[in-house]
């Protein structure tokens, strides 16, 4: 059965859609076939996978995530039920299949407003496929909503991102107290995989500061290595790449001391 992990945090621009997108592409070199689920409404995941002419094609032709959690299915007159088989893009990296969002996921809380289960929508559609992947990746949105709801409910850890910044750790202990009280509430033992300070060397006041108190206050909780803020990684995004196809050594080399103790922590 797949290890679960989602990448969650209640603020954008914290390198979350990174971390998710390149940990799955480093378990897929690491000869484990992984499942990138992109939960974003902004469809950030699936751009550094696939460019947009593929992404509407199939889209249009085979679905995406918001067809597994039923966003507008009460408005198609043609709607269909989708299976998690039918909406994933394979090998869009080694051993990396993706199952690519929608802009449908804007609106997908009110769409399911009175949907039963609909916290569940993704765990039961991942029953199919459980046995085929080693690892499954899930990118979030930054909140609490539907989306985050659904890959929660099927993960067992969930992994931090967070950037050096004032705002950025701010909530942080706010999001892990209601992340286990979702846990709680959904009957699922999540796990923190770990926090992982990420987009080191933009601007930041008091980041040292920060940085700090972080590891004071969260202890072993916080990894020993950090991401920092480097033009190889925007890159890679832009070329649907991931960044250990790249030529930066140190960006692959920090990478991969991120990841290397992620997988000790899930037992990878």
């Amino acid at each position: 059965m797949a290890v679960v992990v989602s990448c969650v945090n209640l603020k954008g621009g914290v390198g979350k859609t990174t971390l998710a997108v390149n940990m799955a592409a480093y378990f897929g070199k690491k000869k484990k076939k992984t499942l990138l689920i992109d939960l974003d409404p902004q469809t950030n995941a699936t751009f550094s996978c696939i460019d947009i002419d593929q992404w509407k094609d199939h889209a249009a032709k085979r679905g995406t995530v918001a067809d597994l959690l039923g966003a507008r299915q009460h408005t198609k007159p043609d709607a269909k039920h989708k299976t998690v088989d039918d909406v994933i893009i394979e090998d869009v990296f080694k051993n990396v299949d993706l199952v690519p969002s929608h802009l449908d996921l804007f609106t997908v809380d009110l769409d399911m407003a009175g949907a039963t289960a609909r916290e569940m929508r993704l765990r039961k559609a991942l029953q199919q496929v459980e046995n085929k992947y080693d690892v499954v990746i899930c990118d979030c949105p930054p909140n609490l909503t539907i989306p985050t709801q659904n890959a929660l409910a099927a993960s067992t850890y969930f992994v931090v991102p967070i950037s050096a910044d004032y705002l950025s750790a701010l909530g942080v202990g706010i999001l892990l107290n209601r992340v286990k009280q979702l846990g709680v509430d959904l009957d699922q033992e999540l796990k923190l995989g770990g926090i992982v300070i990420s987009r080191v060397g933009r601007q930041a006041h008091h980041r040292d500061e920060i940085v700090k108190e972080l590891r004071n206050q969260f202890k072993n909780d916080v990894l020993p290595d950090v991401l920092k803020e480097r033009v190889a990684v925007a890159e890679s995004a832009a070329k649907n790449k991931c960044v250990f196809d790249m030529s930066d050594a140190s960006a692959i080399q920090e990478f991969n001391a991120v990841y290397g103790e992620l997988a000790k922590r899930i037992g990878i």
